[in-house]
């Protein structure tokens, strides 16, 4: 024990549980999501109306819940990580016959101010049962197939739901954030192989099958695919948005065209300009320089996520943090691939700078619980 974890000893539990707090971790949330500020008042053409300021608002509930939470034990969310899965399984399942339909989706739970979106929910109680359950399971079960097979059924249940919605993005995520927790847990990297495997026979065999008697997807299906590979062959329909999107980005150049001087941003040119690609409405402004200071920014938050994880000895603390952080890791690193091209679009908000209600709060909350295992970890004699 360090003389100063030492002195510690000796303060009160309350304001203890305060210095332990990762505040390099709150400082560097709350500079992202001032990024995400900016953006939302420039995309509103200099005005805190309509985006910017719900957003901030949102945001200091949000912090301040993820505060709340850090201060509970993390035993507390450890024995509740079941009941939290099976509350938000319930609500997808809700969502499914009574959910609100948007934007050719129905995804939403109307709550009157707020539409809360339960598969946001279920990200997080996803990886708080996995880790819970590797907590429990002893390391040399964790790649028996019987007890592989209990956590990937959990994984599978709120993906099909979800697909069904549909949201291809929130499925993805869902499937490999649960599939990294495992991983963390020692499940042999064999099981990982045969599925990378097994996905890439079913792509081929998929495109494959274009133009035979057996095709497996509709001739409109194949047309999407054609638009992700060259967006260009249809500039004015399927592909007009990500080809918006790369002429925002590449007219930033290194510095960009300056903050509230984005012309692709200012005439409507770029789509959900305040959701789903607010990224390049930060790139056009601000360039190249701008886009590598934000990736720069979520790059400290998980290495400060995953210093926490490796020195915590708690196995659910640890497990629960690598698997919120690296959730939060395919967010950004989903969204920035889906607008520079390099992946389908697929839905995925930029975390904390898109505008959106239920998905800052509930990830900010999940972010308490990684602070309630930063201050609650055992912190004995070395």
């Amino acid at each position: 024990m360090s003389y100063l974890e030492s002195n510690l000893k000796t303060i009160p539990t309350g304001l203890r549980k305060v210095l332990y707090v990762n505040w390099p971790l709150v400082l560097l949330l709350a500079a992202v999501a001032a990024v995400g500020f900016l953006m939302l008042y420039s995309n509103a053409g200099g005005s805190f109306q309509p985006w910017a300021e719900p957003q901030m608002k949102r945001f200091a509930v949000g912090m301040i819940a993820m505060l709340m939470i850090g201060m509970v034990p993390i035993w507390f969310w450890r024995n509740i990580a079941g009941v939290a899965y099976i509350g938000s399984f319930l609500l997808l399942v809700f969502v499914e016959f009574f959910g609100e339909v948007g934007m050719g989706a129905q995804r939403w739970i109307d709550l009157g101010p707020l539409s809360l979106q339960p598969s946001e929910l279920m990200k997080i109680s996803l990886v708080m049962l996995l880790a819970a359950y590797y907590d429990w399971l002893p390391v040399e079960k964790a790649s028996r197939p019987l007890w592989v097979l209990i956590p990937v059924l959990l994984i599978l249940l709120p993906t099909v739901l979800v697909l069904k919605q549909p949201d291809l993005g929130t499925a993805i995520l869902l499937m490999a954030g649960g599939a990294i927790v495992m991983f963390a847990a020692g499940v042999s990297w064999w099981y990982f192989g045969v599925v990378i495997a097994m996905g890439i026979g079913a792509v081929t065999t998929v495109l494959s099958s274009r133009g035979t008697p057996w095709q497996l997807l509709k001739d409109y299906q194949f047309r999407r695919i054609d638009t992700f590979l060259d967006p260009s062959s249809d500039p004015l329909g399927a592909g007009y948005h990500i080809t918006q999107s790369k002429i925002a980005l590449g007219s930033g150049g290194w510095t960009g065209r300056g903050f509230m001087q984005g012309t692709q941003s200012k005439l409507n040119f770029l789509p959900e300009k305040h959701t789903d690609f607010i990224f390049t409405t930060l790139a056009e402004e601000f360039g190249f320089v701008g886009g590598i200071s934000l990736l720069a920014l979520y790059a400290g938050i998980i290495v400060f996520c995953l210093v926490s994880a490796m020195n915590n000895k708690d196995r659910f603390g640890a497990l629960v943090t690598i698997g919120i952080a690296t959730t939060f890791f395919l967010f950004f690193a989903v969204n920035m691939s889906m607008v520079m091209g390099l992946a389908p679009v697929v839905g995925v908000p930029l975390p904390l700078v898109s505008y959106g209600g239920s998905a800052m709060i509930v990830l900010l909350a999940a972010f308490g619980i990684v602070q309630s295992a930063h201050i609650h970890k055992p912190r004995g004699r070395r």
